[in-house]
């Protein structure tokens, strides 16, 4: 891979970006708990204008990622999200920051993320060949999981000296230099010409291909009720931390935690494929986090808080950390390139337009039922996700190069 310098390029800035994700992740929940006094169901509409836009503009979003060149979309969106974020931590720093300006910034930052992401996955496989698709999407992984147990880990330290907002600087210099980096990508991205269509044709092939294949299909569907879960939970996870009696920085280390048992589990993925198979691997994943969560549920509210939570997220993160370079090598190498933008953010689009439905529902339910509770029910729904799977086509799902059946 190192003989494919756009890769590489791309990976820096990936890494970079995705850094400073996961400080500004952790940031604007503890912004919203010990700045603005925010309860669970708050915190839950402040999440939910952040995935917003993949429910409104999702699909579309593919059709353009489709239709653009990658890398353009690429620098632009950087450059985007740079400037929303200095606007929320120039704000929170002069004390004018309201629950509905930051809603409004969030939702902002979503529309560029959803663009984003759809080209970042699809002008990863632009990069390198196909033999190479499984090993890039490990790297890929690890540098996100490394960037998970970084950005928390800071994020709580610096908000604990210097504030929630200040911390968010950071993350807006990261998209900075992401911009920077990525502006000596080459770009070799195929020019196919096909015939003129129009956004509703392209909407409904993107659609098709994703829900009437074998294989994607019932991955999609049951990766959807995982993402339900998976917002329930995160919805619920910092707030309830808090309570067990948390500070900023141990918050962090848990979350670092899983980042660390993230990088274990990518660097676990192309032997859990060997051995398992391809589908067999993706869906023990989800029975991985699905016990992380359940995990979470179960912590004593005591001394020992900090260690249970710790393993869960040792758990759920090796989970997480697996799934990752799996799911997206197979999608991306079963989809032809010109069909890679829709697939991706017809996937990623209804996954993130699911979080802004469930946000302030799994808010809703920890301030109805408790937060066990929420927890319990975010962890078993991706229990059953996995047994969903185990008991479809899907578990004989391998790469196409060493596909058997």
């Amino acid at each position: 891979m190192l003989h494919h310098p756009g890769f590489v390029r791309l990976w820096l800035a990936d890494g970079l970006s995705t850094f400073g994700t996961f400080i500004f992740g952790l940031s604007l929940q503890l912004l919203l708990i010990h700045t603005l006094d925010a309860d669970q169901l708050e915190i839950g509409w402040v999440r939910s204008a952040q995935w917003l836009p993949s429910l409104l503009f999702g699909l579309v979003a593919g059709v353009v990622v489709d239709r653009v060149r990658r890398r353009k979309l690429l620098i632009a969106t950087d450059i985007a999200s740079c400037l929303l974020l200095l606007a929320i931590a120039g704000l929170g720093i002069l004390g004018v920051l309201s629950p509905l300006g930051l809603a409004v910034l969030v939702f902002l930052l979503g529309c560029a993320a959803v663009l984003q992401g759809g080209a970042h996955q699809s002008f990863t496989a632009d990069l390198l060949p196909p033999n190479l698709l499984a090993s890039g999407s490990v790297v890929m992984t690890q540098t996100y999981t490394a960037a998970q147990t970084l950005g928390p880990l800071l994020a709580g330290l610096l908000a604990g000296v210097v504030g929630a907002p200040v911390t968010m600087l950071i993350n807006a210099f990261t998209y900075a230099a992401s911009a920077v980096l990525l502006a000596g990508v080459p770009d070799p991205q195929p020019s196919e010409r096909r015939a003129p269509a129009s956004v509703g044709a392209d909407l409904r092939e993107g659609i098709a291909w994703v829900y009437r294949h074998t294989f994607l299909a019932p991955y999609a569907i049951c990766l959807h009720a995982w993402f339900i879960a998976n917002a329930i939970a995160g919805t619920v996870y910092i707030f309830h931390a808090t309570k067990l009696g948390l500070d900023a920085g141990a918050v962090g280390l848990t979350l670092g935690v899983a980042g660390l048992a993230g990088m274990l589990g990518a660097g676990l993925a192309e032997w859990a494929a060997r051995v398992l198979g391809t589908g067999k691997a993706i869906l023990f994943c989800d029975y991985l986090t699905g016990a992380g969560w359940l995990l979470v549920a179960a912590a004593p509210q005591s001394g020992l808080a900090l260690y249970a939570l710790i393993a869960a997220q040792l758990v759920y993160g090796v989970g997480f950390g697996l799934r990752g370079p799996l799911e997206m090598s197979f999608r991306n190498a079963v989809t032809p390139s010109r069909l890679r933008g829709r697939m991706n953010t017809t996937i990623r689009s209804i996954n993130w337009g699911l979080i802004a439905l469930a946000a302030p529902f799994g808010g809703w339910l920890a301030l109805q039922f408790g937060d066990r509770t929420a927890l319990a029910i975010a962890g078993a729904t991706m229990l059953g996700t996995g047994t969903v799977l185990l008991l479809s086509r899907f578990r004989g799902a391998s790469m196409p190069t060493d596909a058997s059946a």
